[in-house]
């Protein structure tokens, strides 16, 4: 008895501990952007584009990596999410997700899970070289459609197999084919959807390796996908470099602007999962 007691004692401590590290590490990182950046933050920085002597510390702002990183991260998550939807439905619907072949793909999108995002840009710098492409929006945006792949479909793959399994065979009962079964489980997995859709828009903002040889960087505003487009992440790893103090203080206001971007989208998807999960069987 005494042993159990002091064994529940000692997990425990060790959960609370390992919650303390993990929260007071969140506090730390979004205190120190905070601390650091709003002294430099105004309202230029987020509605002017860089200025003549901006990484000198002159006027302007980072409103083409705000644009930049939107497109590249929006771009990337829609073509991500058409590419993804269809291939875990199939893994799921069509080859029934059990066989070796759909337990050799998943297998396949772990290992591409775990690639590092610098191979993604390597991999779409050489890609664009092939095509003739040079660094620009449309570059970015495919290295970074690569990137979050793997990640939409193990996400719907293992949101899908949470569908149970008598709401697929009542479909099938009433002479639903396999594709009208499929919309039946997508609409049950719509606040899944949006989880993956975060997932992936919050990696595809955060990168800056895959976009350092494919999307280029810019002071102005893209106006085409040809154009070369600018990001947050790259903004801010060319601020942090420069010896100016002022110029860092700005890197630091761009990673705040980038936390509450990242912010907004997160309480957006989850109110779009909360309305969508009432339609949902449990």
């Amino acid at each position: 008895m005494i042993r159990r007691k002091l064994e529940e004692s000692f997990f425990r401590v060790l959960m609370v501990l390992a919650t303390i590290i993990v929260a007071g590490s969140f506090f730390l990182i979004v205190g120190t952007i905070f601390y650091k950046g709003m002294p430099f933050m105004n309202w230029d920085m987020v509605t002017k584009i860089p200025g003549g002597g901006f990484y000198i510390g002159k006027e302007g702002g980072v409103l083409n990596a705000i644009i930049g990183s939107l497109y590249v991260a929006g771009g990337a998550t829609v073509l991500g999410l058409i590419i993804s939807i269809p291939v875990a439905i199939y893994i799921n619907m069509y080859m029934n997700g059990k066989n070796y072949v759909a337990t050799g793909l998943r297998i396949a999108f772990d290992v591409l899970f775990g690639i590092p995002s610098i191979v993604y840009g390597a991999f779409g710098f050489f890609i664009m070289i092939y095509l003739g492409i040079r660094a620009s929006l449309l570059g970015g945006i495919l290295a970074v459609t690569l990137l979050v792949i793997p990640i939409l479909v193990r996400t719907l793959d293992e949101v899908i197999q949470t569908v149970p399994k008598e709401l697929r065979d009542a479909a099938l009962s009433l002479g639903a084919t396999r594709w009208e079964m499929s919309k039946v489980v997508l609409r049950q997995i719509l606040p899944g959807i949006f989880t993956a859709i975060l997932l992936s828009f919050g990696r595809a903002i955060g990168d800056v390796a895959s976009v350092l040889f494919t999307a280029g960087f810019s002071d102005n505003i893209p106006t085409s996908l040809h154009q070369p487009a600018a990001t947050l992440p790259l903004a801010i790893f060319f601020q942090l470099s420069s010896p100016i103090e002022e110029v860092q203080g700005r890197a630091y206001a761009s990673a705040l602007i980038l936390t509450i971007v990242v912010l907004i989208i997160t309480i957006f998807s989850s109110v779009l999962a909360k309305r969508f999960s009432k339609n949902k069987i449990q």
